[in-house]
């Protein structure tokens, strides 16, 4: 008698290139939305509402009734690092399934889920340092960190997979790079503008002592170059021909004539919240905005698939 054999079927969830785009959009929308949370922790002086880490309090994880509003919005923000870090890994084991799978896209998709717990940590630190000013400005930056590895990495998810060409002569991708490192060093400036004012996310937190005015104006200054600079792209991508990066570097002049304008206007109304929170908001499109301006002055083009080799030709015999 003949045993059957019963064969389990192998069931593989299918990963296509949309879904990993969008997993990866996501991941991008995630990280900027906790940005902007960690924004409205601090402008609602919830920066201590949870007195310590990674606990809540001493004795729970969890916020308790008598820390009152601040107390869950803190522990809320806490909640959203870990809704953040479910998409990371999402994207990861979309990665690790896709076939064929794009060089390079699991480096990029470990460095945003390993740095999401790692911002997580400086964001405790600055709680157990009663809210420094100086690692407050870090946790912002190191958001700003893995925005820029989500953004990559959704690029990644859209480029075809082969190798990547220039766009733009060689001068015009280092005034690119150097507008990029410009736009780099006006957030770190910023973080400083931001310690030295009154938003401090506790009222008994302390601040840089950086004199606001003096600082602000290094900052605007840094702007004003940084526009400069873009400007100076636009007209340099359009001499050339390249339509790809001059849309880019417009759209990047757009974004910071609008954040430019927020700064300014939050400045001379002696810093709102809302206009504040927008500001923030506004910094995460800077960033995105100046990334896609440096990816346009290059592209990837798709993989020629290898030649077939030619059929042989059949032997002639001679006729009879």
């Amino acid at each position: 008698m003949r045993r059957i054999r019963f064969v389990k079927p192998s069931v593989r969830f299918p990963v296509t290139p949309t879904l990993l785009r969008r997993l990866a959009y996501a991941s991008i929308i995630a990280n900027v939305a906790i940005v902007v949370t960690g924004g409205a922790v601090r402008l609602t002086a919830s920066g201590l509402g949870c007195p310590t880490w990674p606990r809540c309090t001493d004795e729970s994880y969890h916020t308790t009734p008598e820390m009152g509003l601040h107390g869950m919005i803190e522990f809320g923000n806490r909640l959203l690092t870990f809704a953040v870090g479910v998409i990371a890994l999402a994207v990861v084991l979309a990665v690790l399934a896709r076939r064929p799978r794009p060089r390079g896209l699991l480096p990029l998709a470990l460095a945003v889920l390993f740095g999401i717990p790692a911002q997580a940590v400086i964001g405790g630190i600055t709680v157990l340092t009663h809210l420094n000013p100086w690692v407050v400005g870090l946790h912002f930056l190191a958001s700003m960190v893995v925005i820029a590895a989500a953004y990559a990495l959704w690029r990644r998810t859209v480029d075809p997979d082969g190798p990547a060409t220039p766009t733009v002569p060689a001068p015009l991708r280092t005034l690119a790079l150097f507008t990029t490192l410009v736009s780099a060093a006006v957030l770190v400036v910023g973080t400083w503008v931001t310690g030295s004012g009154p938003h401090a996310g506790d009222q008994g937190a302390a601040r840089n002592g950086l004199d606001p005015q003096a600082i602000s104006q290094v900052h605007a200054d840094g702007v004003f170059l940084l526009i400069g600079l873009s400007v100076a792209l636009v007209f340099a991508f359009r001499a050339v021909g390249a339509a790809r990066a001059t849309r880019a570097a417009t759209v990047l002049v757009a974004v910071e004539l609008g954040q430019g304008l927020i700064g300014f206007v939050q400045y001379f109304t002696h810093l709102p919240a809302a206009l504040v929170a927008a500001h923030m908001l506004g910094s995460c499109l800077v960033l995105l905005a100046t990334l896609a301006m440096l990816w346009s002055t290059r592209e990837r083009r798709p993989v020629a698939p290898p030649a077939q080799p030619a059929p042989a030709a059949e032997p002639v015999t001679a006729a009879a």
